[in-house]
């Protein structure tokens, strides 16, 4: 029977409030755990593995599944990484790639390198549409997509609607771009934007029509996974609501949402549409 599992970012759980105390990593671990969730993700560097190796334990210790984003600044980091999440038995890594090239044609050794790399070491890799990386693009992915039929996706949306500057209603021709990334992805990320935001506030009613914009794509993501994937298949998805300065503060510094909350509730939505599918057959 195929399953959803839900994760909750790392970084997600960061406060960066100058007025609050950080929490700590414990608790963090502890507040996903008791809220349900799946698992948590992390997001390192080469540099970074040492730091999450020492908290590597809480995933054990909360009972919580693994997910990595990888972020390789160039193309020889992805392999120590990969290790990493082998060693941590992760079930995928997305990778955010540092590597960015003009030309999608120039990408596609790199690209292909990578996949043998994780492939090697019985990996799943997805290639996550993220600004400021080798999918900054949504013009740029979907001819890289044609180059390189065997890439797979994570799909985080919110960063192309801001890259394009999607104006809603979305116009068939923007509807079709999506709908390729989502033919091609194998993980969503849970997060909402607008034309000029890459995250808003889910429960403002200004934002309502991007609320309903993004749970059809997710629904319709989920319900394309399913078609095309065997029962004993998982499907990931990863809350991701980042702190300052992706959240938005007022004059003091002070978010103008509770993003914990919205995670949650972004999570519920997730099981909510997968119910619905499962209800569809």
């Amino acid at each position: 029977m195929k399953k959803l599992e839900v994760y909750q970012s790392l970084w997600a759980m960061e406060l960066r409030n100058p007025n609050t105390s950080e929490r700590s990593r414990e608790e963090a671990f502890a507040m996903i755990a008791k809220a349900g969730f799946d698992g948590a993700c992390i997001d390192p560097s080469v540099e970074e593995i040492p730091e999450c190796r020492e908290f590597a334990h809480l995933f054990d210790d909360h009972n919580l599944k693994v997910m990595v984003n990888a972020f390789p600044h160039s193309v020889e980091d992805l392999a120590p990484i990969i290790d990493f999440a082998v060693e941590l038995d992760a079930t995928v890594v997305n990778v955010i790639g540092g590597v960015m090239p003009i030309r999608p044609e120039d990408a596609v050794k790199d690209v292909r390198r990578w996949i043998a790399e994780a492939a090697d070491r019985g990996m799943p890799l997805l290639f996550e549409t993220h600004r400021d990386g080798l999918l900054n693009d949504l013009f740029f992915t979907l001819q890289l997509m044609d180059l390189v039929p065997e890439m797979r996706l994570c799909a985080d949306l919110s960063h192309f609607v801001v890259d394009r500057e999607m104006r809603a209603p979305i116009s068939a021709r923007d509807q079709a771009y999506i709908r390729s990334i989502l033919q091609r992805s194998d993980c969503f990320q849970g997060r909402v934007a607008s034309r000029e935001q890459v995250q808003v506030q889910i429960d403002f009613p200004q934002h309502q029509q991007w609320v309903e914009i993004f749970r059809a794509w997710w629904k319709e993501g989920m319900r394309g996974w399913r078609k095309r994937n065997d029962d004993d298949a998982t499907l990931a998805f990863l809350c991701e609501l980042g702190p300052p300065p992706y959240a938005i503060t007022d004059a003091q510094q002070n978010e103008l949402s509770d993003r914990w909350q919205e995670s949650l509730t972004i999570r519920d939505w997730a099981r909510t549409i997968w119910s619905e599918l499962e209800s569809e057959g």
